[in-house]
Parts: C-alpha cells; sequence; structure tokens
C-alpha cells in the first residue's frame, strides 16, 4: 500500500504552495478553452511567451490535460534520421481538422518544445529534428471514446514522417473542427485631438466611429524559444589556448551583459561545451579547427557582430579583449 503521508509536503511553505496555485490555476483555464477547440501547445506557448508559466511547468501541464483529462493516444519515438524540412508536415497535418494534436520535442540544450504541426511558426524555433532525440505525439478530439482509431492514425502516419519515409495524408482526417485557429488583435488609429467648438457628446461619438472604422484584424501565432543556426568560427590562432578562452568569456560576458534575455551555446566536435576552458585541455583545439556557436532566447540581436568578435578572440588578436581590469565587463555591444 502507498504510504501518503508525505503527498503534500512540499506545499509546506508559503512559496511552493503559491507556485503550486498558480500551475493548478493555469491547467484550469487552458481545459476552460478546449470548447473552442484550441490547440494546447499554441495555449501553453503563449503564456510562455508571456511569462505568465515557466517551462518546467509544459510537461506537467501536457500530461494533466492530454493524458489524464482528455485520454489522448501518444507515442514516443527516437528519431533514427535527421529532418529538417518540416513544411511537409505542416501543409499536410493542416488538412486534418478532424484530429487535434500536440508533439513534445526534447530539444538537447532549450528543454521540452510544445509544436502544434499545423502552425508552422512553431517550427521557426527549431531548425532540425537530430539522430537520437526524443520526441512524443500526442493525437486526440475531445470526443467520448476519443475516436482511438483516428487518433493512432495521425500518430502513425507522423512516425513514418519521422523516420524520413513518404507522408501519405489519409482522407478520414479531414472533416472536423481542428482547424489552425488565429487569433486576433485590434490595431486602433489614434483618433486626433477635436476642435473646440465641437461638443463632447459629438467628440465621443465620432471617437467610437473612427475606432470601429480603423479596427483592423491580424492573425498573430505565438512560437516556441528561439535558437539561432550554428554559426562556426575558424580557429586561425595557432592553438585555442587560455588567452582565447579568456577573451571568448569577456565576449560572452559582454554579450549576455547588454542583452540579458538571451543565452550563447559553444559546441565542438558533435558536442556542447559547458566550460569554455576544456577548449584548450591536451591542446586539441588547434589552428584550422572550427568552433560553432548558437544563440537562444527571443528577440536576438547581434549575432553577426558577435561571431566577429569570437573569431577575433580565436585568433592571434586574442590580446584586445584582455587589456582591461579583471572584473570590468567590456563594452562591446
Amino acid at each position: 500500500m502507498t504510504n501518503h503521508l508525505y503527498e503534500f509536503e512540499n506545499l509546506s511553505t508559503k512559496s511552493s504552495f503559491n507556485s503550486a496555485l498558480g500551475h493548478f490555476q493555469t491547467v484550469s483555464d487552458i481545459i476552460g478553452t478546449l470548447g473552442d477547440y484550441e490547440n494546447v501547445a499554441d495555449s501553453l506557448n503563449e503564456l510562455l511567451q508571456d511569462k505568465i508559466i515557466s517551462q518546467n511547468q509544459l510537461i506537467p501541464s501536457i500530461n494533466a490535460i492530454l493524458y489524464d483529462k482528455l485520454n489522448y493516444q501518444y507515442k514516443s519515438h527516437n528519431m533514427t534520421t535527421t529532418i529538417s524540412n518540416f513544411d511537409i508536415l505542416v501543409d499536410a497535418s493542416k488538412k486534418w481538422n478532424g484530429i487535434d494534436i500536440v508533439m513534445v520535442y526534447y530539444h538537447p540544450d532549450l528543454g521540452p518544445m510544445l509544436i502544434n504541426p499545423k502552425n508552422k511558426n512553431h517550427f521557426e524555433s527549431i531548425h532540425t529534428f537530430k539522430r537520437n532525440e526524443l520526441i512524443t505525439i500526442y493525437a486526440g478530439n475531445f470526443s467520448a471514446d476519443n475516436n482511438i482509431k483516428s487518433a493512432n492514425l495521425a500518430i502513425s502516419v507522423i512516425l513514418k514522417y519521422l523516420q524520413g519515409k513518404k507522408l501519405n495524408p489519409p482522407t478520414e482526417l479531414s472533416k472536423g473542427k481542428f482547424k489552425l485557429l488565429e487569433k486576433k488583435v485590434i490595431k486602433k488609429k489614434i483618433v486626433s485631438t477635436p476642435k473646440k467648438n465641437v461638443s463632447r457628446k459629438k467628440t465621443a461619438t465620432k471617437a467610437a466611429q473612427d475606432e470601429s472604422v480603423q479596427k483592423k484584424m491580424e492573425p498573430v501565432l505565438t512560437k516556441p524559444k528561439r535558437i539561432t543556426p550554428y554559426y562556426s568560427v575558424v580557429v586561425s590562432n595557432e592553438l585555442f589556448h587560455n588567452g582565447n578562452v579568456e577573451a571568448w568569456k569577456k565576449i560572452i560576458e559582454s554579450y549576455k551583459t547588454k542583452y540579458s534575455g538571451l543565452d550563447v551555446y559553444i559546441y565542438y566536435d558533435g558536442e556542447r561545451i559547458h566550460e569554455i576552458a576544456s577548449l584548450f585541455k591536451w591542446g586539441k583545439v588547434k589552428h584550422g579547427s572550427t568552433i560553432l556557436f548558437a544563440v537562444a532566447g527571443d528577440n536576438i540581436k547581434d549575432v553577426a557582430k558577435l561571431q566577429r568578435y569570437l573569431k577575433q578572440g580565436a585568433s592571434i588578436m586574442f590580446e584586445s579583449f584582455l587589456k582591461f581590469p579583471v572584473n570590468k565587463i567590456l563594452n562591446l555591444f
């Protein structure tokens, strides 16, 4: 028999209780929108983008809503090949109005990312699905029996696509209400200040009429956190040694100070480098070696400038970044 004595122990502090309460409220609010046939990946990505929720809430929310509440069918898949052309999946799944689909992509650096395959914007943050990476597919349609046959059919078709096989859209998934929902925003035209001899009542009426005429509806589709493609930096110094490492640290520190919401990821020889100093150990990174980097976050800027500085930092000109006091943050951006 399971012991539930300490089941609520993590709610014993005010901060943890409020955090849990906020999570429950978020999940409850999303469940309230399900009657509108809104995709859960769209809803959660919007909340994530607005910083209403954090990324560690994504998987518990997906599990609570799609698995426990709606009994969606699901299948996990380790990629056996690398895929970078997502247009095929987007174009096909947009026609599947009879089924709702959510994909969870476990990005090695950004963590879990939620994808509505009908929403092209969700793939702008993802450049490739690489071999051995994990993807879970959820499918359902809110019905009482959840139309298990249709859900499993959609999953099987997507799995074939993820395996690099030809995607054959099933016509039986075309009828339904699960279309891509485009949320609307209202653009208002600023009404100029009226002349003094116009009555206040007429002014208010005229302003309301002008505002009504000027309302313009535009589609707004949110997307997950972005990460750039890999940018290359060729080592032109004889060896990427401790001086180059310190230069890179100062360059990246300057960049992240200027753009506090952005992260810089370093890659070498197919692996993520968490400590830049490891690049010069045993002299493994020599002249002509290529180091890769990517920038992750929202509103990414100055990547070309960052690449230019990193190239200089990997050359014999690295000393330019070391002529300042140790604790001084360089003003490079």
